[in-house]
């Protein structure tokens, strides 16, 4: 079957991946930091860095809220059983014997059946545990009436230990993550179309038959 180049990520979707990829780096520097990890730009400048990157993070969140409800991207992410199995065991087996991948990217279904999964609990679970708790560690004190109050819990303890917990999880899938935009039709091909846009994929359309529909055209429909 031929190759084509198709335009599968639109402009947003990159700025988006890409900013999102930016301020993940950031807070996850400077978070260990805060957490005395280690010490390199100093414990306040950590802090305030770490509290601009994660509003900045949460106005990201918020327009790729508005843009995957708008676009109905938010259907990538729903997940299925099929072929789930099948996509377990070409990541653990079948990739090392270069077994032919089990399921065909398109412009309507760009994420395999594991990923939705992964994707889908990163969006609706530890996305969401990381603003929670890291809003609750910035607003624990605030002022009221011209007083300290706090949050009514007796201290942080609790909330930085999920805090970090996820943390650990996030930086955990950076790193399969990284390890798996190689794993593409070449080892830089999904790093390429994640920048250009435009990644090859199998033409299912042949040479006499209507081109397949492209994000724009489906955006109308």
């Amino acid at each position: 079957m031929t190759q084509k180049s198709v335009y599968i990520y639109r402009l947003f979707e990159r700025i988006w991946h890409w900013t999102q990829a930016l301020l993940i780096f950031i807070l996850v520097f400077t978070g260990f930091e805060v957490h005395s990890s280690y010490t390199l730009i100093g414990f306040e400048q950590a802090v305030r860095i770490h509290n601009v990157a994660a509003i900045s993070l949460i106005i990201l969140i918020i327009f790729a809220i508005f843009w995957h409800f708008t676009t109905g991207e938010w259907r990538q992410y729903i997940p299925t059983t099929k072929n789930l199995r099948a996509q377990v065991e070409y990541y653990i087996t079948g990739i090392f014997r270069n077994a032919p991948h089990p399921t065909r990217k398109t412009i309507l279904s760009k994420l395999n059946p594991l990923q939705r999964l992964v994707y889908l609990g990163l969006k609706v679970v530890l996305i969401p545990l990381m603003v929670a708790s890291g809003l609750l560690y910035l607003f624990y004190r605030y002022s009221e009436r011209g007083r300290i109050a706090t949050l009514g819990t007796d201290n942080l303890e609790g909330i930085a230990v999920w805090h970090t917990i996820g943390a650990f999880l996030l930086v955990a899938f950076v790193i399969v993550h990284l390890y798996l935009i190689t794993t593409g039709r070449t080892v830089t091909s999904n790093l390429k179309a994640m920048i250009t846009g435009y990644e090859e994929l199998e033409d299912e359309n042949g040479p006499d038959q209507k081109p397949a529909e492209t994000p724009e055209d489906a955006g109308k429909s």
